[in-house]
């Protein structure tokens, strides 16, 4: 027998209907069917789901045994010849070993025999052998990779040049880095830290310039300009991909602790770069 025209289904008629009408009640109220859901009512706010954050690769330091982000250690891989290079980019095929020691702890382990054991070991007993140099090659390959990332950050216009263009730019909240060569002098370096912090709403943060590991020759060949000085980054991403390089250069050299580069860039390039770790293998 067929239900009178606007008589309520009953209970067992509205388990089977489909649809988002099947699941509100008679009032209206939402019914749940799921075990653990909860009825909202009509135009009730569902909370978004918490969606969690992608993990950031991670690579076991084969001197120390510590792990760490993957972008924060030194990779190296086997030529085929069997010689022992840094590959900074990570980019060689085939196996790899990663080192997490500053340049004074690498030249210890090299002349005690660890790093030619852990080496053994990362490649499975492969024949290697181990430059002399190879902690110059390292903090070569090192400097080389800032440089050529200064070079590609400024023809993608995310480098500004010049005291009174950085200054202007710090001024006006865009600075997201500022860099300083190793013999810039201290009060061109002072003042436009103090634009910075002015710019950025930030005064006595403390936040200043970095003082580069490159002299003003050295960033005037990455940088094809004369007398390069001073320099600063208008985008959160070209600042942390520049930071980490940066950080891997002056923690191997001994300058500062990775980490501590956190206190010299805007809070915006510190987020870009806790993003830029979590991306690629």
């Amino acid at each position: 027998m067929r239900n009178p025209r606007n008589e309520p289904l009953t209970a067992d008629i509205r388990g089977k209907a489909r649809g988002p009408a099947a699941r509100r009640g008679t009032a209206g109220t939402p019914v749940p069917d799921r075990p653990g859901e909860v009825a909202r009512a009509e135009g009730e706010a569902v909370p978004a789901r918490a969606v969690p954050a992608p993990a950031v690769p991670e690579r076991r330091c084969i001197l120390t045994g510590n792990h760490d982000a993957r972008d924060g250690l030194i990779r190296l891989a086997l030529s085929p010849d069997g010689d022992v290079l840094p590959d900074v980019l990570a980019r060689a095929p085939g196996r790899g070993a990663w080192i997490g020691v500053t340049r004074a702890e690498l030249d210890q382990a090299i002349a005690k025999g660890k790093l030619k054991g852990a080496l053994a070991r990362a490649f499975k007993g492969a024949p290697l052998s181990i430059p002399a140099d190879l902690s110059d090659r390292i903090e070569a390959a090192l400097r080389r990779a800032l440089a050529d990332r200064l070079g590609i950050e400024l023809r993608s216009g995310m480098i500004v040049l010049g005291t009174e263009k950085i200054a202007a730019a710090a001024r006006a909240g865009v600075v997201t880095f500022l860099g300083h060569a190793s013999d810039a002098g201290g009060d061109g370096a002072g003042k436009l830290a103090q634009a910075w912090r002015v710019g950025a709403m930030a005064e006595g943060s403390g936040r200043k310039g970095v003082i580069l590991p490159l002299d003003r020759a050295a960033l005037s060949v990455a940088l094809g300009r004369d007398n390069v000085v001073h320099l600063a980054l208008t985008d959160a991403a070209a600042a942390a991909r520049v930071t980490g390089l940066l950080g891997r250069l002056m923690h191997f050299t001994g300058c500062v602790p990775a980490c501590d580069l956190a206190a010299v860039v805007s809070q915006d390039a510190a987020v870009a770069n806790d993003e830029i770790d979590t991306k690629g293998e």
